[in-house]
């Protein structure tokens, strides 16, 4: 499970960014007093326009960054008292992690299983199946610099599921890559729901939340607009389609 309580970040600004947004003051406030619970065997969705802190609020729950105000829990865990037990329970996926080059798909899965102190069985059994589902058996030898983006990617989401953890944090799994790979992506995320795992993802997809999101958050400027099943989501639609009603909601508090 991930508990969000009240979360808020502020960033310090350089005199050159201060300068340059023309801002007020010092600081910039991109996440405020932000609650949220993602629940096991549930997907939950964060969804927000560019900018919107969702990013931000993926790493705070990472514990990559430390909040500035706030309490999150990763799986009763709190992420700033005990940082490294939390990220144990976690995987976590960004699109600006990078491969090393020279190490083959399997040895970079290996890499990181020995981090978390995988056994050779374990790993052997999981690495067996990981790369059946991800369809990733045809460069499992292969080095990283050689493979494709789509490659790349699976490698990625391979490494993040590898210590088997009970809360996945995927931050944009599927964007620019090909129809097949972000299927292969999608039914993983499914296979992951129905192990009980806690996943959360963002998108700007809405056809994937569509498809895989139990729960629904709707961030933009740094705060919550929405939070609520989908089932709730869908009940109170004012427009057509999903990707209208998102937009709907952020016009909305825009003009608020």
């Amino acid at each position: 499970m991930i508990e969000v309580k009240h979360v808020g970040k502020t960033f310090e600004l350089t005199r050159k960014e201060v300068k340059e947004s023309n801002a007020s003051t010092a600081t910039r406030k991109v996440v405020d007093d932000v609650s949220f619970t993602c629940k096991p065997g549930r997907v939950f969705s964060l969804l927000g326009p560019n900018g919107a802190g969702k990013t931000t609020m993926l790493r705070m729950i990472a514990s990559i960054l430390k909040p500035t105000s706030g309490q999150i829990l990763v799986a009763g865990l709190d992420t700033q008292q005990s940082p490294n037990e939390a990220r144990r329970q976690m995987g976590f996926l960004t699109g600006s992690t990078g491969l090393y080059d020279r190490l083959t798909a399997t040895e970079m899965v290996k890499y990181f299983a020995d981090l978390y102190g995988v056994s050779a069985s374990d790993f052997n059994t999981r690495r067996d199946r990981i790369f059946a589902l991800l369809g990733m058996e045809g460069f499992a030898h292969k080095r990283c610099g050689q493979l494709s983006t789509g490659m790349k990617q699976k490698v990625s989401i391979a490494r993040t599921i590898i210590h088997d953890p009970n809360v996945v944090v995927f931050d944009e799994p599927t964007s620019g890559l090909d129809v097949i790979t972000a299927e292969n992506i999608i039914q993983l995320v499914t296979d992951l729901k129905a192990q009980g795992k806690t996943v959360i993802f963002s998108s700007h997809i809405m056809s994937e939340v569509d498809l895989l999101a139990d729960d629904l958050a709707i961030i933009h400027q740094g705060k919550l607009l929405f939070n609520d099943t989908m089932e709730a989501f869908r009940a109170q639609m004012q427009a057509s389609g999903l990707t209208r009603e998102f937009i709907r909601i952020i016009h909305q508090s825009g003009n608020s």
